[in-house]
């Protein structure tokens, strides 16, 4: 077998002790090295127990020998790191899980200043990029709405449309690391890259994280002084609570159709409707007016978050067999669900291409229609391609749907 299987004990990798040519090990079972054109076996005696060592030829052992002569060096005895053993570990679980590596943790030289690299790394892959982005976004583009005149575009519209975006992403990141806090067991087979699955944040480091983000979320709500920022905030929390953590009658998400609502709450109605409420009535301080693009962004945006819900779980129908996650994958099939997914995706388009034909507007008109019909096209394409065997690909394709949310916030502004 061409792998190099490791000691799980306590006291690391064998001790390799140079000029000799020999092995000695507490801990070492059996050693496979690959490729090596001559093997010799041979036993030792460590302690009054008797090993089975392969031993390399002279050449292959002087090149591991030079790799181990590189580490801890301590009374003659060579020690590997523990680091090693753990980023080597992480490889093979996803390399089994079927996710792509570059998702992995970044390994950086042990200095202050990759420290400081690998820190942000963690919290980087902690606070899930691709629901900040689409937070983000939705939350620019939802706000421009409102604005009515070029004379809207102010310095009072930008500091309206910062504070309600720094308010949501605090809340996001309290959201989705709670998720993580009630998933690590399932995120270890489904996403062991996480911090907390793979063991880069302790439980501790969890809480005060999302502790801390939640207390800031409500404080910039509060003293920024928006009804309906704070009620969005505060309706958020209590879905994204419920939905994650595991207390009787809550962890929603164990229930297929409760958890779609959720996300459709959360991304579909409060972004749409509350966010624009607070540019229109607390920042411009108009009436409020429920307006076509309005109505059009949360429709759409229904059938998004629907998708969304639905799709996230393709890949992790593994992790969710085990711990009893009664998703519509685990019970309909990955296939039924991702075409599910794509069929009303593309009845969305289909609405948007209507929606934009009937606008008054020709540039409206022309905008919408070729973009909503590019968009159709695109996915359509991407769907046919994907194999559905491979979680990689399903994982891929997954990301492909955000990026396609992403892209619908640049064209709601532009419906007339």
């Amino acid at each position: 077998m061409d792998a190099l299987i490791l000691g799980s004990s306590t006291g690391g990798l064998s001790s390799f002790i140079s000029g000799r040519g020999s092995w000695r090990s507490k801990d070492l079972k059996a050693v496979h090295f690959p490729n090596v054109a001559k093997r010799q076996n041979q036993k030792q005696r460590v302690k009054g127990s008797s090993i089975r060592v392969q031993v390399p030829t002279y050449k292959s052992y002087n090149l591991i020998g030079n790799f181990y002569t590189k580490r801890i060096q301590h009374r003659g005895i060579l020690e590997t790191s523990t680091v090693f053993q753990k980023s080597n570990s992480k490889f093979l679980v996803n390399a089994t899980s079927g996710h792509p590596l570059e998702s992995e943790p970044k390994a950086y030289p042990n200095t202050p200043w990759n420290s400081a690299k690998n820190a942000l790394d963690a919290f980087y892959r902690f606070s899930r990029p691709h629901t900040v982005i689409g937070t983000a976004l939705s939350i620019i583009s939802v706000s421009l709405l409102a604005v009515e005149k070029l004379s809207d575009i102010s310095p009072l519209f930008f500091t309206g449309v910062l504070e309600a975006v720094v308010a949501a992403l605090f809340m996001n990141i309290y959201i989705v690391g709670l998720n993580q806090l009630s998933d690590v067991e399932i995120d270890k087979v489904n996403k062991p890259y996480l911090p907390l699955a793979s063991g880069e944040y302790s439980t501790l480091t969890g809480i005060v994280i999302v502790t801390s983000f939640s207390i800031m979320s409500f404080w910039l709500g509060w003293i920024v002084g928006s009804w309906p920022l704070f009620w969005a905030l505060f309706v958020s929390f209590v879905l994204g609570t419920a939905y994650s953590i595991n207390l009787p009658l809550l962890r929603w998400k164990r229930f297929a159709l409760v958890a779609a609502m959720c996300i459709l709450a959360v991304r579909a109605v409060i972004v749409q409707l509350a966010f624009y409420l607070h540019i229109q009535t607390h920042v411009f301080s108009r009436p409020a007016v429920i307006s076509k693009p309005l109505i059009f962004a949360t429709a759409f945006m229904s059938f998004f978050s629907v998708v969304i819900a639905l799709f996230k779980d393709i890949p992790d129908i593994e992790g969710d067999k085990i711990f009893g996650i009664k998703s519509y994958t685990v019970r309909l099939g990955q296939e039924k669900v991702f075409w599910t997914c794509i069929s009303l995706l593309e009845m969305a388009y289909g609405v948007s291409i209507l929606v934009g034909a009937t606008s008054p507007y020709t540039w409206s008109k022309v905008i919408t229609v070729l973009g909503h019909s590019v968009l159709a096209l695109i996915l359509w394409i991407r769907a046919k391609s994907i194999d559905l065997k491979s979680k990689v690909a399903i994982t891929s394709c997954y990301m492909f749907i955000w990026k396609l949310f992403y892209a619908e916030y640049f064209l709601i502004p532009l419906i007339r």
